[in-house]
């Protein structure tokens, strides 16, 4: 998810940045897989 846009949408952009939810923050929601997995999996995707 976009937390900006979206979960934070209603909070000023002050305290955005005090969070660290900033433009190029994107949320991934993941299960119990293996983190070395997971990893090669998101860089596949972007790629």
């Amino acid at each position: 998810t976009y937390p900006a846009r979206t979960s934070h949408r209603r909070v000023s952009d002050e305290e955005k940045a005090a969070m660290g939810i900033g433009a190029g923050l994107v949320r991934v929601s993941v299960g119990l897989e293996d983190a070395g997995e997971l990893q090669a999996d998101l860089e596949a995707a972007l790629a």
